[in-house]
C-alpha cells in the first residue's frame, strides 16, 4: 500500500548514539510518550528491551461479531479471509490518531520469509516480562531469550475474561490474526494489535495467524535479487529430463520458484528511525525516569 502523509508518525522509533532507541507515541496535541526502551548490544548478539506500560493500540478493539462475519465470508487462514483482515487493519491504520504509517510503500500481509521458529512460539508466554533480552542468533545466550515476536504490553494472564473470550473464538476457529509491525532495529516484530488474542492461541495450545506491517521493498532492489533464484530455476528446468515425471517436476520446480520470489518481494525494508530530540543525555534522563533501576549489559 501506498501512503502519502504523515511524515513524522504518531507511533515512531527514534534513536541516539550507542545504540539508543526508543518507541515513542505521540497522539496530536499530546506531549510524546515512550512506550519501549532498547539498547543494542555492541556484540550485534541481541538487543535490551524494557516496556513503559504505556502503550496503547492504534486499532480499534475488535468485536465478535465482526470475527465471525469474516469467518463466514471466507475460511479463516485463507487468501479471501487475510486478505479482508488486511483491508481492516489498513484503514485503521490509516486513520489512526497514533499509528507507525508515514509516507512511503508499506506492505501488510502474512510472514513470507519464514521469520517464525516453530519451538520458539512456546518461549512468549512463559518469558514475556517488561523487562528482558532478545537474542539474534543465540551463541551462549539463555533459550528462553530466542523469541521471535515481542508485545508491547504484558500479556494478561490465560484465564482473564477477555483472554477467555477470545480462547472461545479460537476453538470456534474465527479468531481474528494478530497485528504486528516489523522493526529493523529490533530485529524482531512487535505486535500492534491482538495481545489477548496471542495469548488465547498459545494458551489453547495453538498459533496464532500473524499479519506484519512492515516498509516495502525497492521494485529495482526486488528485481535484482530475483535474478539469482529464476536463473536457478531457468538451469533446473533445462535439465529435466523427457518422460511421464516431466510436469510433475516441472510444477514442483515452478512452486519452488514462486516460494523463493515471494519471500523476495515479501522480505522488509529498514524500519525509518528519527533522531531522538537531546540524543544520548536524553535518552538516559528518559530511561531513569519511565524505567527506573533498568541497566542493560549492551557491552557483552
Amino acid at each position: 500500500m501506498r501512503v502519502d502523509f504523515p511524515v513524522r508518525p504518531g507511533l515512531r522509533m527514534e534513536c541516539a548514539d550507542g545504540r539508543r532507541l526508543v518507541l515513542v507515541r505521540e497522539p496530536p496535541g499530546e506531549d510524546p510518550v515512550p512506550v519501549l526502551f532498547a539498547r543494542q548490544r555492541v556484540t550485534h548478539r541481541g538487543v535490551h528491551y524494557a516496556r513503559t506500560g504505556r502503550y496503547v493500540s492504534p486499532l480499534a478493539p475488535l468485536r465478535a461479531e465482526r470475527a465471525r462475519a469474516c469467518a463466514e465470508f471466507a475460511a479463516p487462514g485463507g487468501q479471501a479471509w487475510t486478505e479482508r483482515w488486511a483491508a481492516h487493519a489498513e484503514a485503521e491504520l490509516r486513520a489512526a490518531d497514533a499509528g507507525p504509517l508515514h509516507e512511503g510503500a508499506w506492505r501488510l500481509g502474512p510472514d513470507a520469509t519464514g521469520w517464525f521458529v516453530e519451538r520458539h512460539w512456546d518461549h512468549l508466554l512463559p518469558f514475556d516480562r517488561d523487562r528482558g533480552h532478545l537474542t539474534w542468533f543465540g551463541y551462549g545466550d539463555p533459550d528462553g531469550d530466542a523469541r521471535d515476536l515481542l508485545p508491547l504490553r504484558a500479556l494478561s494472564p490465560a484465564d482473564a475474561p477477555r483472554v477467555k473470550a477470545y480462547r472461545r473464538q479460537y476453538r470456534e476457529g474465527v479468531l481474528p490474526p494478530v497485528f504486528a509491525w516489523w522493526i529493523s532495529g529490533l530485529n524482531v516484530p512487535v505486535v500492534l494489535d491482538g495481545h489477548d488474542r496471542l495469548t488465547a492461541a498459545l494458551a489453547e495450545g495453538g498459533r496464532p495467524e500473524v499479519l506484519i506491517l512492515s516498509r516495502a521493498v525497492d521494485a529495482a532492489w526486488a528485481a535484482r535479487c530475483a535474478e539469482r533464484p529464476v536463473a536457478a530455476y531457468e538451469k533446473r528446468m533445462a535439465a529435466l529430463e523427457d518422460g511421464p515425471l516431466r510436469a510433475v517436476r516441472a510444477e514442483h520446480e515452478a512452486r519452488r520458484l514462486a516460494r523463493e520470489l515471494a519471500s523476495v518481494t515479501g522480505s522488509a525494508d529498514p524500519t525509518r528511525a528519527w533522531p531522538l530530540p537531546g540524543g544520548a543525555p536524553a535518552w538516559e534522563a528518559a530511561a531513569a525516569a519511565y524505567v527506573p533501576g533498568w541497566r542493560p549489559d549492551a557491552e557483552g
